[in-house]
């Protein structure tokens, strides 16, 4: 009965239209219109036949339809069907480069391909692409034959599944894509010499070796992420995400890179069991990193001194970014202010009384500060400790926690004072011996005042007489016994009626 069907629109082609004009399919394509009577014959097939492939359809594209037919009268032909008004069993396109590609091509003849279809060769043509995936509407072939082709890409197993009728698929001499294991039940049902060469079965021997390499890498690829990761977290945290760095806590081998391995060109300053060196951070932040020698205690009391420092706030006190503690090192990271102490300033820039007086108060202020909020902090004030900022405000640089005396404060603020205001040859004579030198300017003041007064700050009558109270003020101190009756306070209140003008900053 389908073979009938499918002659009856082939004769109805022949019948309308001159067979003895050769012409391509293209042409007949362009050229042929359906005829007036087209519509009732599709229909009165589709009455016959519901199985017909166009008939269920809704609604019918006729024009598509029409074009099928065009195509399917050409191609039994171009087959060697050896009676196409009669069948239509098979479509041989082997070794037909130049227009299968064009049959392919046809979508609207593959979607309504005729039943009576059960073999189709597409061999020996060169096809580039993937698995021609149209062919497949022919769901009731025997046979499929895409041999000696140059396709790639996956084949398509679930179309191919459905494919019920299939008994020899021939996919050889392509380079289609390895399949996975689990598919591989499907291609058993067809002989192996149909794949050879065509990509697509496993292979085992290759399947061992990528096993061996899996057991092998596997571990490697978890050893090297693992010491990766490590790394990452407990050397180089500043590699991560700003979200995932703790921003307060440094490694030694961050320090390292942030002063060239603790290069010589980078160490600014050294002390009495710490050194001193610029580093950059990978942010491009300039600090001060402070690296003690003596390990300042164990590790956890250290942390939470650096945990109180980090949280320290003032205009006069260098601001602390973090710590590195571990076995090996402590060190403290600052910011950078530069290199210049109040000793050199001193030295070096023969400063005026007014500018000294200010940096005295900003001292006093810090202390003040610390003090209220922090008495647990003690401070380090002497001259070569603390720093200059660039406009002109005195920082305090170096801390100790746990120092409660506060007459131990105020007397080495008094030893400030007169450090501050008196000549630096006279300092050098008392070197290592503060209390000769306390008692050499208590000897002098007030008459003698002159002799111990720096004259490098060229000195007014008025100034002249701040500088005295200022003296008299630090005296006062240092001195052990009245030091203890003190309070911090009270001596910022002392210095600020010295030189009321100046305390407006």
């Amino acid at each position: 009965m389908a073979s009938i069907l499918i002659a009856c629109l082939l004769l109805m082609f022949i019948a309308y239209f001159e067979p003895t004009l050769p012409a391509t399919v293209i042409e007949d394509l362009a050229n042929l219109h359906p005829p007036s009577n087209f519509n009732t014959t599709i229909v009165s097939n589709c009455l016959k036949n519901p199985s017909l492939r166009y008939c269920g359809s809704s609604p019918m594209d006729l024009d598509a339809i029409f074009k099928f037919t065009i195509v399917a009268s050409h191609l039994c032909n171009e087959s060697k069907n050896p009676n196409c008004v009669e069948s239509f069993p098979k479509i041989n396109l082997r070794n037909r480069p130049k227009i299968t590609p064009l049959y392919l091509s046809f979508t609207f003849f593959w979607k309504y391909c005729p039943i009576t279809i059960l073999s189709i060769d597409l061999s020996n043509n060169s096809l580039k692409g993937t698995f021609p995936i149209d062919v497949l509407f022919c769901t009731q072939i025997h046979v499929l034959d895409l041999s000696h082709n140059g396709l790639s890409g996956d084949v398509p197993i679930q179309r191919l599944s459905c494919v019920t009728n299939l008994t020899i698929l021939n996919l050889s001499y392509n380079h289609f894509s390895e399949i996975k294991i689990s598919d591989s039940w499907f291609f058993r049902r067809f002989n192996s010499s149909c794949f050879f060469n065509s990509g697509i079965l496993p292979s085992h021997g290759r399947y061992k070796i990528k096993a061996v390499m899996l057991l092998l890498g596997f571990p490697l690829v978890v050893v090297f992420t693992v010491g990766g990761l490590w790394w990452l977290c407990f050397r180089r945290p500043d590699f991560l995400p700003r979200v995932l760095q703790n921003k307060r806590k440094f490694t030694t081998v961050m320090l390292k890179a942030a002063t060239n391995g603790f290069s010589k060109k980078n160490m600014v300053g050294k002390g009495d069991g710490f050194v001193m060196y610029r580093g950059i951070l990978r942010d491009g932040t300039q600090v001060r990193i402070e690296i003690y020698s003596n390990n300042r205690g164990n590790h956890r009391e250290y942390v939470e001194e650096c945990k109180v420092l980090v949280q320290l706030r003032h205009r006069n006190l260098v601001k602390v970014y973090g710590w590195c503690s571990n076995r090996n090192i402590r060190a403290l990271v600052t910011e950078w202010i530069g290199r210049v102490s109040i000793e050199t300033w001193l030295s070096e820039s023969a400063p005026c009384w007014k500018h000294r007086y200010k940096v005295l108060v900003g001292v006093l202020k810090a202390m003040c500060y610390l003090q209220e909020q922090w008495p647990e902090i003690g401070c380090d004030i002497k001259t070569s400790s603390l720093l200059l900022h660039e406009n002109g405000d005195p920082l305090i640089a170096r801390f100790r926690i746990g120092e409660n005396s506060t007459s131990n404060k105020i007397h080495r603020f008094g030893i400030l004072v007169l450090e501050m205001m008196t000549d630096q040859t006279l300092q050098e004579e008392f070197k290592g011996d503060e209390t000769g030198f306390v008692e050499y300017v208590k000897m002098l003041y007030p008459r003698k005042l002159q002799k111990v007064i720096d004259e490098r700050m060229k000195l007014t009558e008025n100034t002249f007489d701040e500088t005295r109270q200022t003296i008299c003020i630090g005296l006062t101190c240092a001195d052990h016994q009245t030091c203890q009756q003190l309070s911090i306070g009270q001596i910022y209140n002392m210095i600020i009626k010295v030189h009321p003008r100046t305390n407006t900053y």
